[in-house]
This record gives C-alpha cells, sequence and structure tokens, in this order.
C-alpha cells in the first residue's frame, strides 16, 4: 500500500470522507497522516482529532491553526482560512508534504464535499496548488527538499451515491452538491475497516453531540441505514505533475 497523506478542513473531515481508506493503508503498514486546515492545537477538538486519528491509524494531528469560516471560537486570534493570505497557506502545506513525502494525497472535492462549506471548497484550492508546488525546488525553498507526490486524489459523493444521505441532510437544512458518477474514477469498499472509521466519527463528541453536524446525524441512524453509508468512498484522481501525452497539441 502506498504512504497517503490526507488534506481536509475540519476535524472529522479525515474520518467522514476517506476515515475507511486511511484505515486500509494504516492495517497494511503504510505510512498515513492528515493535515487539518482550521481549528487551533489547544481547541477541544484537537484532542477529539487525536484520538480518531489514533483510531484510523493515522498518527499525531498536524493542524495548521487557521480560523474557521463559521465558528470564530476555532482559532481566535488567527485569520480564518478564506482570508488568509494564498502564498502563505500554500508554503505551511507544502512544508507538511515535503516532510510527510506522501506517494498519495487526497483532500476535499472542488464543489465542498456535499454541502459546499466555503473551508472545503478553500482547502481542495490550496492543495492542488501545494501538491504541484511541492515538486518544485524553485518554490518554496524554505520548506524542505522537493517531493512530488505520485497521485492527488478528491475524496467526492456521485450523484448515484448520496441515496440516504440527500434526506437527512436536507432534513436540516443543508444543501446536497454531488458530482456526476463519470466524475468518478475510483469507489473503495471500506467494509472491513468500516469498524475503525465509525470509531473516529464517534471520537468528535463535540459534533456529535450537536443537531445539525453529519457525525450526530449518523449517530441517530439504524446500524444497517449507517453502514450503507459509510462503507463505500469514492474519489477523483486528479494526477499532479507532467505526464505523458501528444507531444503536438494539447488532448483530453
Amino acid at each position: 500500500m502506498p504512504s497517503l497523506l490526507g488534506v481536509f478542513a475540519h476535524p472529522d473531515d479525515e474520518s467522514l470522507l476517506p476515515g475507511g481508506v486511511l484505515a486500509q493503508h494504516a492495517a497494511a503498514h503504510a505510512r498515513t497522516a492528515v493535515v487539518t486546515m482550521t481549528w487551533a492545537p489547544d481547541s477541544p477538538r484537537a484532542s477529539e482529532l487525536a484520538d480518531a486519528l489514533r483510531a484510523l491509524g493515522a498518527g499525531a494531528p498536524r493542524m495548521l491553526g487557521y480560523g474557521d469560516a463559521r465558528n470564530e471560537r476555532a482559532a481566535p486570534g488567527r485569520p480564518r482560512l478564506v482570508d488568509a493570505p494564498l502564498d502563505e497557506v500554500i508554503a505551511a502545506l507544502v512544508q507538511q508534504i515535503r516532510s510527510f513525502r506522501p506517494d498519495i494525497v487526497v483532500t476535499h472535492d472542488a464543489l465542498g464535499q456535499l454541502t459546499g462549506h466555503p473551508d472545503h471548497v478553500r482547502t481542495h484550492q490550496i492543495t492542488l496548488l501545494a501538491v504541484e508546488a511541492a515538486g518544485l525546488a524553485r518554490l518554496h525553498p524554505e520548506a524542505g527538499p522537493p517531493w512530488q507526490p505520485a497521485a492527488l486524489y478528491a475524496a467526492t459523493h456521485p450523484e448515484s451515491g448520496v441515496g440516504l444521505l440527500r434526506p437527512l441532510l436536507k432534513g436540516v437544512g443543508k444543501e446536497v452538491l454531488a458530482v456526476p458518477d463519470s466524475y468518478v474514477t475510483t469507489s473503495v469498499d471500506v467494509t472491513p475497516w468500516t469498524d475503525a472509521k465509525w470509531r473516529a466519527i464517534l471520537a468528535h463528541r463535540g459534533e456529535v453531540a450537536r443537531e445539525r453536524p453529519l457525525p450526530d446525524i449518523l449517530a441517530r441512524l439504524p446500524e444497517a441505514d449507517r453502514a450503507q453509508i459509510i462503507r463505500t468512498e469514492h474519489f477523483t484522481r486528479l494526477t499532479p505533475g507532467p505526464t505523458k501525452g501528444d507531444p503536438a497539441r494539447l488532448a483530453a
């Protein structure tokens, strides 16, 4: 199994989106880790994140500590991720990529994951730029020797795969955004790792205790319905770096 670095906006995104794949890679003794863009390392959600990553086998938290666009308590005194200087945030993520040297990076999709949260969208944009920059020695030389991941994937939800989530999210007033089925390149059955994934989701106790977040919604479901939702993870491969093609023209 290749080494895997997740880059996600908030504590709990890593468990809800690629939690099964992270556990799968860790169980195969691949190096796994997660960079979390928002919330301060001394916030209550940091300890929950540590427990979740322990359940997934994904190491210690790597929190960049920016503010949450919708929660001013996330990182008092720090700029919100959506307001922070773009080059500054890219450099911080490049340092993490070059330090961990992953084979694969996984992040949010361009829609911002079902609900279109602005932090999700911003994390997607920053990760695309940082993965490319990490392989170029002349960009952010202060962040360490260059490292080019072999693949970049966006965790996503196809129209046909939203299923039970659509009415559940709409029931709490949330938007439901999904990509066309053709946009998905990889679907992973993570059934053998759903116990670890569910433990990781439950580790985010503050979100389970609130009424509208997805961890709480999942916790209130019958076990069979919850298993149906969390047992398959969908991804779109967004390969970074140069790839061979027609030398005379641009081609899809």
